[in-house]
């Protein structure tokens, strides 16, 4: 693991022990240490958690060795645990262990191999990792008497699940996949918007917005439809007839089985036709400090009928010079519903927030820990070949 002291500045070296005590979310070695303490539990299988899981604020999870399909979407409500619901809407069940299929349209719950044992003031919430996303692989967290998905009630005790609905493309999948993470929270410690300000001031967060865009539900992204001026690209559209992937394999399919590149509109803004998926990118780049981390506030009626971002997370060290980046652009998983919709070059498409960890990470984003999309521009998910106009 690199050392926090070839990581980070003067000033929070010194205070990162002060830091630790502080509410906020759990940083990578406050999450190892969840682990040895049996906080965080390995697996039901005897499995053990291992390094390359812990991300800078947050743990990967992976996939057990069944799936079941369910005829819909469902949470289990405050009065019963997930397997009692599955008894009822269980429709076939999967054995995993040699990988199987998820189909596209599909819905599965999956129990993951990770259970936690909260202690009081600690909850967690759940998203994609980045890479489940760039597939339009729709994958929420469950608990046993869940009323909200994606979020793990304070002092949560038990068995965690993957609700996943693969919507583009069918996936192979297998005991051991990760397609989801966690992050861990002391107490609420949310950013006010006079610490964003000081904090855009201070790092240029995101982009160079002004004044009045900041507010304490977030920094604005906007949306980049002007793409490079050498070629033109501004995203891809993914194929609606396709082969299937499969989610452990990387840099092995070549896009254009894929993904339609898209270029500048002639006129105006690019129409996203119903239902199709888009990656695309925002106009401005983004950075993570190390004492933050970030999260994409994904779908808002104000701004269109469109949802952006499926996998929301930005470690702390994303873009961020001393990580290796020099600003990092979002990439943005683009669905609109129901009606065609025209988007604007630099529209404003989600919003930034940003939280404070309860102390300086051990490791950051994209030094030491294999990141894959430090510095990325349009980039797809890491399961594809690089692509050449």
């Amino acid at each position: 693991m690199n050392s926090v002291e070839n990581l980070t500045p003067q000033s929070a070296k010194e205070d990162s022990e002060s830091q630790s005590r502080q509410t906020g979310l759990l940083p990578s070695q406050q999450i190892e240490q969840m682990i040895t303490d049996e906080e965080i539990v390995g697996s039901v299988f005897g499995d053990p958690i291992l390094p390359d899981q812990i991300q800078p604020a947050s743990l990967d999870l992976r996939l057990g060795d069944r799936a079941y399909r369910v005829r819909a979407s469902f949470l289990p409500g405050k009065e019963a645990t997930v397997q009692e619901r599955l008894k009822d809407l269980a429709m076939h069940e999967m054995d995993l262990s040699d990988g199987a299929v998820l189909e596209r349209g599909c819905v599965y719950i999956i129990p993951l191999q990770e259970s936690l044992k909260l202690r009081y003031r600690y909850s967690a919430i759940g998203n994609p990792k980045s890479s489940t996303g760039r597939l339009d692989i729709f994958t929420r967290l469950i608990t046993d008497k869940g009323t909200e998905f994606d979020r793990v009630r304070e002092q949560y005790k038990g068995q965690l699940y993957a609700e996943v609905s693969p919507r583009t493309f069918s996936v192979k999948v297998r005991k051991g996949s990760r397609i989801s993470q966690l992050r861990i929270r002391n107490g609420n410690p949310l950013s006010s918007e006079q610490a964003l300000r000081k904090l855009q001031s201070e790092f240029q967060l995101v982009g160079a917005i002004g004044e009045d865009d900041i507010r304490k539900g977030g920094l604005p992204i906007t949306v980049d439809v002007k793409g490079d001026k050498t070629n033109g690209l501004i995203g891809f559209k993914a194929k609606n007839h396709t082969d299937l992937i499969d989610i452990d394999r990387v840099a092995t399919y070549d896009v254009r089985d894929f993904w339609e590149p898209v270029f500048t509109p002639k006129r105006g803004g690019l129409v996203l036709d119903p239902q199709d998926f888009y990656i695309l990118a925002s106009l401005e780049p983004v950075k993570v400090p190390s004492t933050q981390a970030a999260e994409m506030i994904a779908y808002d009626t104000l701004v269109g009928e469109f949802r952006v971002h499926y996998a929301g997370f930005f470690d702390p060290g994303f873009g961020d010079p001393e990580a290796g980046g020099d600003g990092s652009r979002a990439v943005l998983e683009v669905r609109s519903y129901e009606v065609p919709f025209i988007i604007e070059h630099g529209q404003i498409v989600g919003r930034l927030a940003y939280e404070r960890l309860a102390a300086v990470p051990g490791k950051l984003y994209g030094v030491g820990v294999k990141s894959s999309y430090q510095g990325q521009g349009i980039r797809l998910s890491k399961h594809f070949r690089p692509f050449e106009l």
